[in-house]
This record gives structure tokens, C-alpha cells and sequence, in this order.
């Protein structure tokens, strides 16, 4: 039997190594730079003495993908407004069976989730992803860090705790947020202010990324009334028609709103308890144009499809 070669090695292992790099940076584009440059060192390397490729692969991406979030987050001190992940278009499919592990790889990739990452540091953050995320052993992960496995138990409990208490809690369950995602649209689209407020918890906030490089407020809004009133008068503005399509988008049910086949912008929200505790707007057109090319969409407005 013939073995197989780099280039087949390393497309066994991509999708690992590109949920590890995203994970890690919580933007596609480096995400994608970093598995490339991973490509680049494993095609030159002399892999005759490598006995574990998938081991050997994610400890080159998780390192780049270090190098490449102290890079960003020196970037991210310019960035204008709140600022949110770039979104992906999640499914898992028939390659992840078991419910309980396909909501795990949900919630790792979970807005809420990764915006609480991007307070952790970049090694905190590596063990984070490679122990809750993947599941790596922990020594496995202290040779991927060069670090001592004590040490990597360590971080991983300081990462786990702060997780823990600034991850806001929120109802995973797809379908439930999906028909209150539809119940909040309809009422906006209808500019019924009370049906709206009747949605949003009292403590409710308005997270909106547009990068400075299009509409959207630049400060978080918070409680039911200022959210519900900003939305009302959002809603009531003219200009042309959308089309609005609900997807999973980072592991959960989302809006997507397309002007003449663009995308213009990503709603998506936080529930619990049957009330909206959270709603996140992307509109930073960076962070929107390949969710267009993903095809699992479906149209909110029949009409419009």
C-alpha cells in the first residue's frame, strides 16, 4: 500500500487544524493564513522522523496561531466601536453524530464564547481551545506549548474560571432560538414597538461591529427600553428591500440581510428563559462576504427566495 503523501496528510487533518486556528484568532482570514503557512513548513519538512502528523501539525498551527494574536490584538486597540468575531457558517453534519458533542463544537465557537476569549491570553487561550474545543490531553497539549504539563494544567483552570464568569448564559437549544429570532423580525419588520420590548429582557444588550465602515452604533447598548426604541427606529427608516435569510451562523441561528444579492449585514441573539438577553449586528463588510458563498441558507420570506 502506498503511503500517503504530504499534501494528502495535511488535507486529513485541515479541518482540525483550521477550527484550532479559528478558534484561536476569531477571524477567518488569518485563520486561513495561519493553516497555509502551516502547509508551507509541513511540505518542507523531512517528515521521516514525525510519528504522529496530526499531533506535529496542530503544534505548528497553535503556535503560529500564537504569534499571530499578539499580532492582532495590537491591531484591535484602532478598531472603531465594539468589536465582534468574523462570522462563519456552521455545520456540522453528519461528521459530528453524537448531540451532546455537536453542541460542545457549537458553544466553542459561540460569539459569546469568543468574545470572553479575546480577554484571555494567547496561551491561555491555546489551552483553552485545545483542551475544552478538541479535547487534547493535557500532555499533549504542554508539548504542542513547550511548557510543563503542571503548568499547562494550571492555565487551563485560570482559563476555565474566567470563561466561566463572564460567558453570559443563554439557551443553546437551536429551535427555541430560532422561533424567537423569528418572533423579534417579524415585530421589527412590522414596527410593533411593544411586541418587540415584550421580547427583550430588562438587562438586554445591543453589541453592533461595523469597524467604523458602516452604519451602526459605536458604544453598547443596554436595557430593554434604549434597545427596543434604537431597533423601532431602525426599523422605520426607509431605503430599499432586503432579503432575509436565517442560517446557522457560529453555531446558532442568525439573520442574514442581503441587498441586491450583498450581504449587508448579520443579526443574531442571545435567549434565555424565552427572552432575547443579547442581540449581535455585524456590519462590518470585512467580516460578511464569504458567508454569501455558503449555500445552507434558508429564506425567512418565501417570496424572496
Amino acid at each position: 500500500m502506498t503511503a500517503p503523501t504530504a499534501a494528502e496528510l495535511f488535507e486529513d487533518h485541515r479541518s482540525v487544524l483550521t477550527g484550532v486556528a479559528y478558534r484561536m484568532l476569531g477571524r477567518v482570514a488569518d485563520a486561513e493564513d495561519v493553516v497555509q503557512e502551516s502547509w508551507l513548513r509541513w511540505s518542507a519538512q523531512d517528515r521521516d522522523g514525525v510519528r504522529d502528523p496530526r499531533a506535529f501539525l496542530v503544534r505548528i498551527t497553535t503556535r503560529l496561531a500564537i504569534d499571530r494574536l499578539r499580532q492582532i490584538q495590537a491591531r484591535c486597540e484602532a478598531y472603531v466601536g465594539p468589536w465582534l468575531p468574523e462570522l462563519i457558517v456552521t455545520d456540522f453534519g453528519p461528521v459530528v453524530p453524537d448531540t451532546v458533542e455537536q453542541a460542545m463544537l457549537a458553544d466553542s465557537v459561540s460569539l459569546a464564547v469568543l468574545v470572553v476569549l479575546e480577554s484571555l491570553s494567547p496561551l491561555e487561550r491555546a489551552v483553552f481551545v485545545l483542551r475544552e474545543a478538541f479535547g487534547f490531553p493535557f500532555a499533549e497539549i504542554a508539548a504542542t506549548l513547550d511548557r510543563t504539563e503542571p503548568a499547562v494544567r494550571q492555565l487551563a483552570g485560570r482559563a476555565r474560571r474566567h470563561v466561566d464568569e463572564r460567558k453570559p448564559r443563554y439557551d443553546v437549544d437551536p429551535a427555541h432560538r430560532r422561533d424567537l429570532t423569528e418572533r423579534f423580525m417579524a415585530a421589527a419588520g412590522g414596527g410593533d414597538l411593544d411586541s418587540m420590548l415584550s421580547l427583550l429582557a430588562p438587562d438586554v444588550r445591543f453589541i453592533g461591529d461595523s469597524g467604523g465602515k458602516s452604519k451602526a452604533p459605536t458604544r453598547i447598548i443596554e436595557s430593554a427600553d434604549k434597545v427596543g426604541r434604537f431597533l423601532y427606529a431602525v426599523s422605520q427608516e426607509g431605503g430599499p428591500e432586503g432579503e432575509f435569510r436565517i442560517t446557522e451562523i457560529n453555531g446558532g441561528p442568525a439573520v442574514l440581510v442581503l441587498y441586491d444579492g450583498e450581504p449587508d449585514s448579520v443579526l443574531q441573539l442571545d435567549v434565555l428563559d424565552g427572552r432575547i438577553h443579547c442581540v449581535y449586528v455585524v456590519r462590518n463588510p470585512d467580516k460578511l462576504t464569504a458567508l454569501v458563498r455558503e449555500q445552507r441558507e434558508v429564506c425567512v420570506d418565501q417570496s424572496s427566495c
